[in-house]
C-alpha cells in the first residue's frame, strides 16, 4: 500500500488514535452484520473486486483489439501469442471472480456450494467462445461511429478516443454476464465504464448491432430497453421508466418491461427523455429536449414543435 509523504509542521508527533477508531469501525462492522443477518468474513474477501475487475476487462478489451487498444509495444508478428497469453491470464483471473459471485449467492440463498468452482469455470469457458463473434459485432459499433460522426477521421480514432465506443465494448461485454446469471459482476463492468465516460447502461439492456452513442456524457438506458439495429444516439439522452410498480406491501416490483423499445434506425437527439414501455418506430426521429411518454409509428419526425401543437398549446 503507498503512503503519503510525512509533511514536517514544526508541530508535535500526531497522535490518530488510531486504536479507538479501528476499534469503533470493527464495532460498526459487527452491527452492520448482526443487524442484516450477515456471515462473518471466512477468510478472505466475499465478493468479486472491481479493481480486478477493471484490469480483467482493460485485458480483454486488449485481446479484442490488440493493435489499437493492446500493449504500445506490441508488435503484428507477436499479436496471436499477446491474445493467447492475455487471454489466459484473464480468463483465469474471471473465474475466480465469477465464483466468487456465486459463492456469495449461494451462501445468501442457502443453496449448496459444492460444484461452484466447476460452474464458474462453464461459465468462463462459455464466454471466452464467444469472443469471436463479439469482435464482429463490436466492429459494427465502431464502423457506425465512423460513419455517424462527419468528425470523425478514422475508425482508428473512434475506438482509441470515442467515450461511447469504450461504453459500447464494457455494455457488450457486461450484458453477457448479465445473461448468465451474474448480475453483480456485470453491473461492476457497466459501473466502470460509468464512471470514466459518464454514459450509464444497465447491464441489463438489449442492442442490436451497428450502435453508435455521439459524444454521450449523461445517457442514460434502463434494463428493460430494446435497441434495434443502426440506432444514433446523442448526449443526455434518457431511455428511462415512467413509473415503478410495488407490490402490496409496498416493495418495488423488480425485472418488469419499463423501459422504451426503440426500433432499427432510429436517431434521437441531445437531451431527449424517452420513458415508459413504448416503441419508437422503425426510421423515426425524435428531436432534442422532447419529452416523451407514448409510442410513435414508424417514420416519425417528433419535435417540441409538433408535441405542443398536438397537445394544443
Amino acid at each position: 500500500m503507498n503512503r503519503l509523504p510525512y509533511v514536517a509542521t514544526g508541530c508535535r508527533p500526531v497522535n490518530w488514535q488510531l486504536d479507538q477508531i479501528v476499534s469503533e469501525l470493527r464495532d460498526a462492522r459487527a452491527q452492520w452484520r448482526s443487524q442484516h443477518g450477515r456471515l462473518q468474513d471466512r477468510g478472505g474477501r466475499e465478493l468479486p473486486s472491481r479493481i480486478t475487475v477493471g484490469h480483467i476487462i482493460e485485458a480483454l478489451s486488449g485481446a479484442l483489439f490488440p493493435m489499437r487498444l493492446g500493449p504500445a509495444d506490441l508488435r503484428e508478428e507477436s499479436e496471436d501469442f499477446y491474445v493467447g497469453h492475455t487471454l489466459d491470464v484473464a480468463l483465469n483471473a474471471l473465474a475466480g471472480e465469477v465464483r466468487r459471485e456465486l459463492s456469495y449467492a449461494a451462501r445468501h440463498n442457502g443453496a449448496s456450494g459444492d460444484d461452484i468452482a466447476c460452474q464458474a469455470i462453464e461459465i468462463v469457458k462459455g464466454f471466452a467462445t464467444t469472443l469471436p463473434k463479439l469482435r464482429v459485432l463490436l466492429d459494427t459499433d465502431v464502423l457506425a461511429a465512423f460513419q455517424g460522426d462527419p468528425a470523425a477521421r478514422s475508425v482508428d480514432e473512434v475506438l482509441i478516443c470515442y467515450p461511447g465506443v469504450h461504453a459500447v465494448i464494457h455494455h457488450r461485454l457486461a450484458h453477457y454476464f448479465y445473461q448468465a446469471g451474474l448480475p453483480l459482476l456485470a453491473r461492476m463492468i457497466a459501473e466502470i465504464a460509468h464512471s470514466a465516460t459518464g454514459i450509464d447502461i444497465h447491464p441489463g439492456a438489449q442492442i442490436g448491432k451497428s450502435f453508435f452513442i455521439d459524444h454521450g456524457t449523461g445517457v442514460v438506458i434502463g434494463e428493460t430497453a430494446i435497441i434495434g439495429e443502426r440506432v444514433r444516439i446523442y448526449q443526455a439522452v434518457t431511455l428511462g421508466a415512467k413509473r415503478f410498480p410495488a407490490d402490496e406491501e409496498g416493495n418495488l416490483q423488480k425485472g418488469q418491461p419499463r423501459h422504451p423499445i426503440v426500433e432499427d434506425e432510429v436517431v434521437i437527439y441531445a437531451g431527449a427523455t424517452i420513458l415508459g414501455r413504448i416503441t419508437i418506430g422503425k426510421g423515426s426521429t425524435i428531436g432534442g429536449n422532447v419529452w416523451l411518454t407514448r409510442s410513435v409509428p414508424e417514420g416519425s419526425n417528433i419535435t417540441q414543435a409538433n408535441l405542443q401543437n398536438e397537445s394544443g398549446v
